[in-house]
C-alpha cells in the first residue's frame, strides 16, 4: 500500500512476547500477544487478561519499564498474590 501524505506508516508488527507501552492507558506495559483485526493484543507481563489497543497508541517499552514491569510481577507473586 502506498503512503499517504501526512498520514504515519502503520508500526511493524513486532514478536510475540516483546513488552510494549499502550499510551492510551496511562503507559501501561504489556506483552505483545498477536493481532486482532485492526488491534494488537497485549496482556500483563507474566500473564494475565489481555487487552486490545490500536497499534498507534503503542509504542516499544523502555528498558526501565520493561523492569519495573517485571519486578511488579515478581513482587506480587512473593506476597502470595494470584496472578
Amino acid at each position: 500500500m502506498p503512503a499517504v501524505p501526512g498520514v504515519p506508516p502503520a508500526p511493524a508488527v513486532p514478536a510475540r512476547g516483546v513488552l510494549l507501552v499502550d499510551t492510551s492507558r496511562g503507559d501501561r506495559v504489556g506483552e505483545f500477544r498477536g493481532v486482532a483485526g485492526p488491534y494488537w493484543s497485549l496482556r500483563p507481563v507474566g500473564g494475565g487478561r489481555e487487552w486490545e489497543v490500536e497499534p498507534r497508541f503503542v509504542r516499544p517499552a523502555l528498558l526501565m519499564e520493561q523492569l519495573r514491569a517485571r519486578t511488579a510481577r515478581l513482587n506480587a507473586r512473593s506476597r502470595g498474590e494470584v496472578l
